[in-house]
């Protein structure tokens, strides 16, 4: 078995998507970012990867490749997730944190652990997510960025 941790943090400004685990979320302020900014799943990329020894989601989808101007982030977990099979892992679970002061998240879990669990061929059981807020400490505290953490755990196939 091997464990991977990952983080991803973006600004949030108008005029984007706010988009979560592959779910898209109703409010004025989206993810600043080359891809579609995806906090979450960026965060889960960085796990898998990690687990597997295979480095960083900037060493295969990077910033200055036209290929993955607004990709959506679905799409590189997807590739990041065929990488990690091809090592000869399987994904055990993965447990996340999102931290974002607004919009509370609650009503959009389900639909976010079904989401990557759909995207990586597993069990909803298998897959937890949590939602944080900063309590107004710092610049996500202040509703200026939204953040994600992740942990995967791979066992051999």
């Amino acid at each position: 078995m091997k464990v991977g941790f990952g983080y991803d943090i973006h600004r949030l400004i108008k005029g984007r998507k706010l988009v979560l685990g592959g779910v898209e979320i109703p409010f004025a302020l989206g993810e600043q970012a080359y891809s579609d900014g995806d906090v979450l799943i960026h965060a889960v990329i960085d796990a898998l990867l990690g687990a597997a020894a295979l480095g960083d989601i900037g060493t295969y989808f990077p910033s200055d490749n036209l290929e993955f101007k607004d990709i959506s982030s679905r799409i590189l977990l997807a590739r990041a997730h065929d990488m990690v099979k091809k090592e000869g892992y399987l994904i055990n679970n993965i447990d996340c944190s999102i931290v974002l002061e607004k919009p509370k998240l609650q009503s959009y879990r389900d639909a976010i652990i079904s989401s990557l669990a759909g995207i990586l061929h597993i069990s909803e059981n298998q897959v937890n997510v949590k939602a944080k807020t900063k309590e107004g400490i710092d610049g996500t505290g202040a509703g200026k960025a939204a953040e994600a953490y992740a942990v995967v755990l791979l066992q051999s196939k």
